[in-house]
């Protein structure tokens, strides 16, 4: 893998959730190749299931749990897998989500609150769960936002109020648990990934020319970021909203 550095979590055991796919695979698939011991929680058996099996025939550690990150007593069921299989945690990348599209006064209140559950509540209930563990161990979380924390876009009302919610809760808990504690967020932009590809050839064309580099990003450049997060490498790094989106917030087309 480019650019992996061999041995960097050698020891240290990490969970990632909405680890099926996407930026969450790819986070699980680096943090494995750099050695760490990495639990995938997601609602999505088969696929995650898969990720991990090709994480441990690739040489890696890897066991999947399913777990509804909304539903605290699956985390309290992922924490026992933890420390029953692997003593304990060191990191959390918190990056499951789900995202129901329209207006605020068209979306349904479950939507809203589904949304809000999986996107933002999950993340303090792994809080509940493994600050113990990250306290005692000195390690840290990872948490997937994203650009909607900082702009407005139609048709995302519950999402980037997740999101937006995400960034300010990052530096929340920087603060609360520090500093045995580091806690850092991505700000992912257009990655293409199965949500992207979603939304079909002509979306993903103009997203990708709305960036500086003129393209979607790549999810192993996403997992890039977070692992660099997540290691001694950012010791210093703590309560950040680091932008991962090809420079697609600093340009616009408009005179």
């Amino acid at each position: 893998m480019n650019g992996t550095v061999p041995g960097r979590f050698a020891g240290q055991v990490a969970a990632v959730t909405g680890a099926a796919r996407g930026i969450g695979a790819a986070s699980a698939r680096r943090l494995a190749a750099e050695g760490a011991s990495v639990l995938l929680l997601d609602v999505a058996d088969e696929h995650g299931a898969r990720v991990a099996a090709q994480i441990r025939d690739a040489g890696g550690t890897a066991r999947y749990v399913h777990c509804d990150v909304a539903t605290e007593s699956d985390w309290r069921a992922a924490r026992e897998v933890v420390r029953t299989e692997f003593g304990g945690l060191d990191i959390l990348h918190s990056n499951a989500f789900v995202q129901h599209a329209g207006a605020a006064h068209e979306l349904d209140p479950a939507a809203w609150n589904r949304v809000l559950a999986v996107n933002l509540t999950a993340l303090h209930l792994g809080v509940r769960a493994f600050v113990g563990d990250l306290r005692d161990r000195r390690g840290c979380i990872v948490v997937t936002s994203s650009v909607h924390a900082l702009f407005g876009l139609p048709g995302s009302p519950a999402y980037a109020a997740s999101k937006g919610g995400l960034a300010a809760l990052t530096r929340q808990l920087a603060a609360e648990y520090g500093p045995q504690v580091r806690v850092n967020a991505v700000l992912p932009g257009p990655v293409d990934t199965d949500a992207w590809r979603g939304l079909g050839a002509e979306a993903r064309k103009r997203a990708a020319a709305a960036t500086v580099l003129g393209r979607l990003g790549d999810p192993a450049e996403v997992a890039a970021v977070v692992a660099f997060l997540a290691s001694a490498d950012a010791s210093y790094v703590t309560g950040a909203s680091l932008l991962v989106d090809g420079g697609w917030s600093v340009t616009k087309d408009s005179p």
